[in-house]
């Protein structure tokens, strides 16, 4: 018996299961203690006193309010399709009722139930447990528990509304009752094997000798009658386990096993039918296919399949109709196809059958997943981060190939901007030319020759003679010192010297001029400077010897001025330094030192650098670096 319910009945339900434990326990001592009285006498004695017991628990129970549901399945507890039902129904019952379930069942071992006794006995069993028990419902599974409810409905249900399954269409309805019919479709499982098997021949029928074997196989033999002669059909029916096990090992080739039922084999041995199935596919040398989904996972191919839990949910679906207030004769029966087509992965691998020939719609189950299936997640994530890098990496060579462009384009654009600053450099310089042959030729020319004049004009004897000659003589004097002072200028602006001497020869003569005209000691020295030198570069290098010269000269009071010259091989090398009063280098580069930015923007356009070592009252001291060969393509008419 099951019992399930919830809320006040569970509590009020262990009350009396504790009082029930000790009363037989009581019931057992008083028959060992007492002599005589058979076995079965004692069995009854106690199967008595439990119903008494249980019969005033449930009447007591009733009062609460919940459905009472008594389920009568025509199998034993162990059958798949008990505890298939008492798993399900009870949770289906529940869900839709809306005071909750107290749910019973009962199982009638159908293996005795032929005999009188086991029935009269059954049915005792029952009265006496349920006296004074009023159910909401019965369930009865199957056409043996069917008729056995016709049988003591008067006397135990007489008002009890009555819900069935059967798989026979011919099942009678009782009074107040409705059901569900779901007929075998036992062929549909060899058109199954047929279509995994093309090349079938045989088909091997397995059965019991036990009541509810025999059904499954008038049934068999009923619906395979059609597939012969085209296919062979043999019953192995009520063969002793081992003479059969022997059989199926046997078999011929285009072979299929179909097993229906076996409770008890021909050597009268009572098995549990699962457990037979495992033996069954464990001895055949061909593929064992059946008719319930209970069989999957003991080695069956598979087959057109009865699902339980789906007839478990037809039961339920007409039950809640009837516990909620419709009466069970207005109900009408209900026909239902609950067979589904399934197979076994592991099996179709087992013997050799491919995945392809099994139909489209059929369940394939225990499939075990393949690597994508199963490493999907991984596979994915893997590709992602891969797809990742190889975008990153195709993005750094998109931005180095940018990037190496961009140092093309740049290298172009400083080689255009020095051909530029070369271009303006090379007009200043045209224009300090210009401007230094116009005071040379014209405006020294025309001084030369207003000295002339006054000279001449000294001469005239119509002037006052001493007068005269003492002011022509000053204004000559100007006009002399006028004459020197814009070739000074001139040499400034142009050095006609690097024109046609080298650059060492230009720089000593330079040094020698201010030397000369300004009294500032400049030494100069130099090694030896190649004649072939660019004219930018050399140039350059002048305008910065000059540059700092002028300023060593002009703003930091120098008394003595050293210069030197030499080449490294590849670059030309200038130092010079003073014993000036020196300046903050920061300060001169970020303020108004022209001198000093002339010069560096200088040395930059050729390539070279500038190096200033100088503090306040330490002197100054000016470096200058020239790679010149590397400057020996530019073009040759370049100035700076």
């Amino acid at each position: 018996m099951t019992r399930r319910g919830r809320g006040p009945a569970r509590a009020a339900n262990r009350r009396w299961k504790f009082h029930l434990v000790w009363t037989i326990l009581a019931a057992i001592i008083v028959m060992r203690t007492r002599s005589g009285g058979t076995a079965s006498a004692r069995l009854l004695v106690l199967l008595l006193t439990a119903g008494a017991l249980l019969g005033a628990a449930r009447a007591a129970h009733a009062a609460d309010g919940q459905k009472q549901v008594l389920v009568l399945y025509a199998t034993r507890r162990d059958a798949q399709i008990a505890v298939v039902g008492d798993r399900e129904l009870p949770r289906m019952l529940d869900a839709g009722l809306q005071r909750g379930l107290d749910y019973y069942a009962e199982y009638i071992d159908r293996a005795r139930f032929p005999d009188p006794q086991y029935k009269a006995a059954f049915g005792d069993f029952l009265r006496l447990k349920y006296k004074g028990q009023r159910f909401d419902l019965v369930i009865a599974i199957q056409d043996i528990a069917i008729d056995f409810i016709g049988e003591v409905r008067r006397e135990l249900f007489p008002d009890t509304p009555i819900v069935f399954f059967t798989n026979s269409p011919s099942t009678g309805r009782i009074a107040n009752s409705t059901g569900v019919i779901a007929g075998l479709d036992l062929g549909a499982t060899v058109v199954l094997a047929n279509e995994l098997q093309p090349d079938l021949r045989h088909v091997f029928v397995v059965s019991g000798v036990e009541s509810a074997d025999k059904v499954y196989e008038r049934a068999a033999r009923a619906q395979l009658a059609s597939y012969e002669p085209r296919l062979t059909v043999t019953y192995l029916s009520g063969l002793p386990t081992r003479d059969l096990e022997s059989r199926l090992a046997v078999l011929p080739g285009k072979s299929m096993v179909f097993y229906l039922l076996v409770t008890r084999d021909g050597a009268g041995e009572n098995f549990q039918p699962l457990e037979y199935v495992d033996r069954v596919t464990a001895a055949a040398n061909a593929p064992t296919y059946s008719w319930v989904d209970s069989t999957m996972s003991h080695g069956i191919v598979g087959g057109s399949l009865k699902d339980q839990e789906a007839q478990i949910q037809a039961i339920a679906t007409i039950a809640l109709r009837v516990l909620n207030g419709e009466q069970a004769d207005s109900i009408p029966l209900s026909s239902h196809d609950l067979n589904v087509r399934q197979v076994d992965w592991r099996q179709l691998r087992r013997w050799g059958i491919s995945e392809a020939r099994v139909p489209v719609g059929t369940r394939i189950l225990f499939r075990e997943p393949t690597a994508w299936e199963r490493y999907k997640v991984y596979i994915m994530s893997a590709t992602a981060l891969i797809l990742a890098q190889a975008v990153l990496i195709a993005g750094l060579l998109v931005q180095r190939a940018g990037r190496r462009r961009a140092e093309v384009q740049l290298r172009a654009s400083q080689a255009e901007l020095r051909v530029i600053y070369t271009r303006l450099l090379a007009a200043e310089e045209g224009e300090r030319v210009r401007i230094a042959r116009e005071l040379h030729d014209d405006i020294g020319q025309r001084m030369a020759a207003l000295t002339v004049e006054l000279d001449l004009l000294g001469a005239r004897p119509s002037l006052e003679a001493t007068d005269l000659r003492t002011s022509l003589k000053a204004v000559s004097g100007r006009a002399v010192e006028l004459a020197k002072d814009i070739q000074s200028t001139s040499r400034v602006l142009h050095s006609s010297q690097l024109a046609y001497l080298s650059l060492a020869s230009a720089g000593a003569a330079f040094c020698r001029g201010v030397s000369n005209q300004q009294g500032l000691p400049v030494d100069f020295t130099a090694g030896e400077i190649p004649d072939d030198l660019p004219k930018d570069v050399a140039l350059c290098v002048f305008r910065v010897l000059q540059e700092a010269v002028n300023n060593a000269l002009k703003h930091a009071g120098a008394r003595h001025v050293t210069v030197g010259l030499r080449d490294e091989g590849e670059e030309l090398r200038l130092e010079v330094a003073d014993d000036g009063t020196g300046f903050d280098r920061d300060a001169a580069m970020n303020g108004s030192g022209l001198g000093l930015i002339s010069m560096q923007e200088r040395l930059t356009i050729v390539g070279g650098e500038l190096t200033i070592d100088s503090r306040p009252g330490t002197g100054a001291t000016i470096r200058a670096r020239v790679p010149w060969r590397a400057s020996a393509g530019r073009p040759a008419g370049a100035t700076a």
